[in-house]
């Protein structure tokens, strides 16, 4: 029996482009074609399995002309399938959208119009780094491959020591990309469990509809194409871990299911009424804000409680200081042996902007960061500016905090920042473009009136007549 393609998933909105591709690619990939985020998100719940790759094109419908549909379908297919590679193909290849998805986990960028026989060649790559990573995970789940000295990374080794003997649940927290799995795996290989089974369920990459099924099983008959008697993870999982990843997306009405589970083992496989046990001990992760998701009544409060008896929290890789140069010789060191390559070196300037760089897409980034360099600089040492072209300097999207003056680590970071993207900075130029700006909102706030508006900053008034004479003729 010939073996399964690898499925391939197009997400664009052109049918000359997906045909295309379909043409060339379907020789070597089962390959679905979906032309919005909405339709990938139909397309992906129909899946028998896990995508392998991707290719995404940024403009896609409601708003073709803006990258924002293209960001969002990368995150969801990392969410549904955390090992997917996925190649951008778009013709919005500017600088700032070509880095912005290479943070959020995309391996490359091509842009359009490109060479379709070296996309291909670039796609049967990917899969063989998949394959690569795939064993990797395996084995460091299996010798606790949680690298880094550093103080968090220290607390979090402690803590799957403490709790991985424990019958209660676990919550893992942390963003994305962070490597709450490999966390998952290794309270399953410290504990006393790890010669049971270990089961993982990605709860955003199962249809509404099955994910009752999925986790307690069915009767024969109990709905139309269930011809067959099927166990559930929770019976498979037996007295072993199961994994509920992404468990944020858990359908609320299956939450109530799951919480009698964590209370006394008892669930039941749908169409039966015998009740059955479990014994598998639960451990869950989730990048949301289970607590914000709690009072906007998207999770259940009491299940939270349940699930988090121990919360650990996987530290982003912008807290782990030295721990930085640790995961880039690792990943160097395995990335070239394994796929024939001589590794890269940082000059002095290039190590210290890595160690400088927050990676906002964690290690998932960095070691997307460390491929990227094996492929283009193999055997060679890298600059700065070179290093620095790799990386995505562009400000957080979802910074909504308020400057905060008496944070000076933070106003510090945020200089950092600045100095990082933009050469040539003068001081003297932003001291008065924020003296411009907060003299501008305190008249905007009060309207026009001098004296309230210095009253808000703390001035006299003839001062700040001074300073608004002073900024206009500059």
């Amino acid at each position: 029996m010939a073996a399964l393609r690898p499925v391939l998933m197009v997400i664009d909105d052109d049918p000359l482009i997906t045909d295309t591709l379909h043409f060339v690619l379907s020789k070597h990939f089962e390959v679905c074609v979906a032309e919005s985020y909405t339709q990938l998100k139909s397309l992906l719940q129909q899946l028998d399995g896990l995508p392998a790759l991707a290719l995404v094109d940024l403009g896609l419908p409601p708003s073709p002309h803006t990258p924002e549909e293209g960001f969002k379908v990368i995150s969801a297919l990392l969410a549904h399938s955390p090992t997917i590679k996925i190649h951008v193909l778009s013709g919005q290849s500017d600088d700032a959208n070509v880095k912005r998805a290479l943070t959020l986990g995309a391996v490359d960028f091509i842009a359009k119009p490109c060479d379709v026989e070296k996309l291909k060649d670039m796609l049967l790559q990917s899969l063989k780094v998949q394959d690569v990573e795939l064993n990797e995970i395996k084995a460091e789940q299996e010798f606790d491959g949680l690298l880094g000295d550093s103080l968090p990374m220290q607390a979090l080794r402690m803590q799957i020591t403490q709790f991985a003997d424990s019958p209660f649940p676990v919550l893992i927290e942390g963003e994305s990309g962070s490597g709450k799995e490999l966390v998952a795996g290794s309270f399953h290989h410290a504990s006393k469990r790890v010669l049971h089974p270990y089961l993982s369920v990605n709860c955003a990459a199962i249809s509404p509809l099955l994910a009752e099924s999925i986790l307690f099983g069915h009767t024969k008959g109990a709905f139309t194409g269930a011809i067959a008697a099927h166990a559930g993870y929770f019976e498979d999982a037996s007295e072993g871990t199961l994994f509920l990843d992404e468990i944020g997306e858990l359908p609320l009405e299956l939450q109530a299911k799951l919480l009698r589970v964590l209370e006394n083992g008892e669930y039941q496989r749908i169409g039966e009424t015998q009740t059955r046990k479990s014994r598998a001990r639960i451990v869950a992760a989730t990048n949301r804000d289970l607590r914000a998701e709690v009072r906007a009544g998207k999770f259940r409060s009491d299940l939270y409680h349940r699930l988090s008896v121990f919360a650990v929290h996987v530290p982003p890789v912008r807290d782990l200081g030295e721990d930085k140069h640790l995961l880039r010789d690792h990943f160097t060191e395995f990335y070239a042996k394994q796929i024939g390559q001589a590794p890269f070196v940082l000059d002095a300037a290039a190590n210290a902007r890595w160690l400088d760089y927050a990676f906002p897409g964690n290690v998932r980034e960095l070691r997307n960061i460390v491929i990227r360099l094996i492929a283009k600089y193999s055997g060679k040492t890298v600059t700065a500016n070179q290093l620095i072209a790799e990386f995505d300097l562009s400000e957080p999207e979802n910074k909504d905090e308020s400057l905060n003056f008496n944070d000076a680590s933070g106003m510090t970071a945020q200089a950092q920042r600045h100095l990082q993207r933009q050469a040539n900075v003068s001081l003297d130029a932003v001291l008065k473009t924020w003296e411009r700006a907060y003299i501008e909102a305190a008249m905007q706030m009060t309207h026009g009136n001098l004296s309230q508006a210095a009253k808000l900053l703390n001035v006299n008034r003839t001062t700040l007549y001074s300073r608004m004479s002073t900024i206009e003729e500059t």
